[in-house]
């Protein structure tokens, strides 16, 4: 029988039962927890703020034979302002999955968690454009798991493509191709969408926001991402509905 304190955030949470919760941590320091709430579906359970989407807190944990269970909750955040603009919730909502599909029980994962919390701030309490929000965290997300995009040589040739010079992504190597090297099915990158990646790369977060002369590629760099996941991401975002 152990009693411990941990950061974390739900990423997802499962009715169970009448009036509880199964509850999917992400933890900076522990990876991955599963922890149920016990009547926390009761309108004034003190664990109703500890098992929603977003919750941000310090959960303490009572673990018996391999299994949590929440016994108190400070909260933190719980990024509510979200919930009142559907294309934000909606990606707000997909950050979580990529997280938990990377994300390994008892694995620490502290870059990622920040880069999580990061992004969600400025999504929920700035007016940033969501769509170089999200590709902004997803080429951080590829650095992160170890499959940064390769911007500047060909992947098939190895030559040097310059800032200027045509290019196309391939979502399957990561990275670009030249002219000789590209196949139709291959989207084409103008300058301004590598220098976006480039820039959110070299500079970090802060420089996320859309900038004159920048443009976020996101399909191209959510399909890289997505194919390298182990599991499907099954999140709609707002652009699949236009599609």
């Amino acid at each position: 029988m152990i009693q411990t304190d941990k950061t974390a955030i739900v990423v997802r949470y499962a009715n169970y039962r009448e009036n509880d919760r199964m509850l999917t941590l992400f933890s900076p320091t522990h990876g991955l927890v599963e922890a149920v709430a016990r009547g926390c579906r009761r309108p004034k359970s003190k664990l109703l703020s500890a098992s929603e989407l977003f919750a941000l807190g310090e959960y303490e944990l009572f673990e018996k034979n391999g299994r949590h269970t929440v016994t108190g909750f400070t909260l933190t955040e719980n990024f509510y302002a979200l919930r009142s603009d559907w294309e934000r919730l909606s990606v707000g909502v997909y950050l979580l999955s990529l997280c938990e599909a990377a994300v390994q029980p008892g694995q620490p994962a502290q870059e990622l968690f920040m880069l999580l919390l990061h992004t969600l701030s400025r999504l929920t309490f700035t007016e940033q454009p969501w769509r170089p929000l999200l590709t902004g965290f997803l080429v951080h997300y590829a650095a992160i798991e170890g499959i940064r995009p390769r911007l500047r040589h060909c992947m098939t040739c190895g030559r040097a493509i310059g800032p200027e010079d045509p290019a196309w992504f391939d979502p399957r190597e990561g990275g670009i191709q030249c002219g000789l090297h590209r196949t139709p099915s291959m989207p084409p990158i103008a300058p301004a969408e590598r220098r976006f990646l480039e820039h959110c790369l070299s500079h970090g977060s802060a420089d996320w926001a859309e900038r004159p002369g920048l443009s976020a590629p996101l399909p191209a760099i959510r399909a890289y991402v997505e194919q390298r996941l182990e599991q499907p991401v099954r999140v709609k975002l707002p652009t699949d509905s236009a599609d």
